[in-house]
């Protein structure tokens, strides 16, 4: 394979993998409600910050990530790696003076937002490949420096008058990657790679500046992640590798990161290291409309939370990053289809299920809304005749419990809710017998002398009980 021909599929295989490391890289960017004057979004760069070493020595953070793993490289195997992370770029918001000069203020505030002070991260690329032969010999060492730069944008108002202007600033950066690798011994021939990126900025607090993080920041590698592939040869998986192979994973030595497969399922040629846990071959769920950048996000609730924020709100939202803004747009025009998407699906059981038929393609996705159809749910109750909560019946004592049956309750060991003593002896109501995917079967009651009864029957709010957990009545009893 020529060089060109690597780069081109390495870069088509890198593409695929910084979908993932997008969610990475901008995990916790910007919180939910996606404005800089919530308290969450006071503490920036929650994953991944490599600080400068001469800050960092007191501190809980790191200047360094260090990447070990197994490969199994072929004859004249190239090794492309691609580390990327954010440059903090801090912006300040000024307004016009009535003598056509510009002070720093607090916020500056427009008809469509409100502009206020911010750390802008700015993702940023360092590029090595290296032959097997440069690893297992001496190694390969590469640093880098990002100097510092500053650029002005000014600011229009509705009818194209300045009426301000951001700053921008990002400080000077440089760091090293060092590459490195090893053969063990063994049935196979098998190497050890080792990756270690390293802050090396000199910066320092000094005459008597602040020496708190967000001092720091600017001068650190935020989000630090790596992008590994070979040209020919494969990657052993470090949370399963083959049974050979276990002591030697075992025996390496991952320090504020973790690697993992990635790229499509089945291929072992691309690797992400992460500063967050994921499991091999991680993937952007098809049913996510777009990035949200919250932590631990949950699509559904943060949608329908955001298309919920005040108008104030949504103007300080889009005043406080491009990013921010695009979620507060994505939220207000979301289609009724997609946001029904979000339930989500259950993939867990499609090993025992089986692959589920094809959507079909009459729903307007993904041309219309640009997202692609999920498989078809794994298990559809509407598409099991055979099960009717209104007529379906489960013998008791021997005997039979439907619908409109009268039972008493007498909740078993299983359970932890505490209300559940005071309905100990309560007689009830049999609204709906239903079975569940295990075989399991369930009855839902409403209880006797319940004022709410019948407004719980309405809105099919019951309580659930078990067979063993209920005795039946004669209906006059």
């Amino acid at each position: 394979m020529t060089v060109t021909a690597f780069a081109s599929e390495t870069e088509e295989r890198f593409a695929l993998a910084r979908q993932v490391a997008d969610a990475v890289l901008f995990e916790g960017y910007v919180l939910y409600p996606y404005r800089a004057s919530a308290a969450k979004n006071r503490l920036r760069w929650q994953f991944g910050v490599l600080v400068p070493p001469g800050w960092g020595a007191d501190c809980e953070e790191h200047d360094f990530q260090h990447t070990e793993l197994l490969m199994e490289p072929k004859a004249d195997a190239t090794l492309s790696v691609e580390v990327r992370f954010l440059h903090a770029r801090r912006r300040t918001v000024q307004r016009v003076r009535p003598d056509g000069g510009f002070e720093t203020v607090p916020e500056l505030r427009l008809d469509d937002r409100v502009l206020v002070p911010w750390d802008e991260g700015n993702e940023e690329r360092v590029e090595v490949v290296a032959a097997m032969d440069e690893l297992l010999g001496e190694g390969v060492t590469r640093p880098f420096r990002l100097p510092a730069r500053q650029d002005t944008t000014p600011v229009l108002d509705a009818a194209g008058r300045t009426v301000g202007r951001l700053q921008r600033r990002c400080e000077e950066i440089s760091g090293t990657i060092r590459l490195s690798a090893r053969e063990l011994d063994g049935p196979y021939r098998t190497v050890r790679l080792t990756a270690v990126v390293e802050n090396t900025s000199a910066w320092t607090p000094s005459d008597g500046r602040d020496a708190g993080r967000d001092a720091a920041l600017p001068h650190s590698l935020v989000a630090t992640h790596l992008l590994m592939a070979l040209s020919a040869g494969s990657f052993l998986s470090m949370t399963d590798p083959p049974e050979w192979a276990r002591g030697a994973v075992a025996a390496c030595r991952n320090l504020h990161t973790w690697p993992v497969l990635a790229g499509e399922p089945g291929s072992a040629d691309l690797v992400l290291s992460s500063p967050i846990i994921l499991e091999d071959h991680p993937a952007i769920a098809p049913e996510s409309p777009g990035a949200l950048y919250d932590a631990t996000e949950i699509d559904e609730i943060l949608a329908l939370r955001t298309a919920a924020l005040t108008d104030e709100e949504k103007r300080e939202a889009r005043g406080t990053d491009d990013r921010a803004a695009a979620v507060i747009d994505l939220a207000d025009s979301m289609p009724a289809e997609v946001l029904e998407r979000l339930h989500g699906a259950v993939r867990s059981l499609r090993e025992v299920t089986g692959p589920g038929t094809a959507a079909a393609p009459d729903g307007g996705f993904p041309d219309e809304y640009g997202v692609q159809r999920p498989d078809t749910p794994w298990w559809d109750p509407a598409s099991e005749a055979g099960f009717d909560p209104a007529r379906d019946h489960v013998v008791v004592d021997g005997r039979t419990v439907a619908k409109g049956s009268r039972v008493e309750l007498r909740p078993g060991l299983r359970r932890t809710d505490a209300q559940d003593i005071f309905l100990r002896g309560r007689t009830a109501k049999v609204e709906a017998v239903l079975h569940d995917v295990d075989g399991g079967v369930h009855l839902a009651v409403t209880v006797e002398g319940d004022p709410g009864a019948d407004i719980r029957r309405e809105q099919g709010r019951f309580l659930y009980f078990q067979p063993d957990e209920i005795t039946p009545l004669e209906d006059g009893a």
